[in-house]
């Protein structure tokens, strides 16, 4: 292994389960690509499904036969979290990783719609 981490370093993920919120873009985009490179099944948990689609539609298109799907998640939200959570655990047995990605930071003043603060209620409630 070399000094520096690169998705080279990734072990083979086949037949695991891994979700990653903000997967459409960033940072979350190249985890969700690579793990699907390796072989895992990705979900990717985002806000906006079209910008999800594009994602997914470029992930398959960087690894042909990558096993892509979405679900909707504002992190905002705490209906949206515990739907997303119900809908993951209806379809999926157990959930091999997760990768916690999407966030925001330093926000406009605003507030969830449960009645927090925008940063915290997204980056530390959901």
């Amino acid at each position: 292994m070399s000094a520096k981490w690169t998705a080279a370093d990734v072990p083979d993920q086949t037949g695991r389960v891994a979700v990653v919120t903000g997967g459409n873009s960033g940072i979350g985009y190249e985890a969700a690509a690579v793990l699907a490179g390796k072989g895992a099944h990705v979900v990717v948990a985002v806000r906006n499904l079209d910008k999800g689609k594009e994602a997914a539609r470029r992930i398959e298109q960087r690894h042909p036969g990558a096993d892509v799907t979405l679900t909707e998640l504002d992190l905002s939200s705490l209906a949206s979290v515990r739907k997303a959570a119900d809908t993951l655990r209806a379809v999926y047995p157990r959930i091999d990783l997760l990768v916690n990605n999407a966030g925001v930071m330093y926000p406009p003043k605003q507030t969830t719609s449960d009645g927090f603060e925008l940063q915290f209620g997204t980056n530390h409630l959901g």
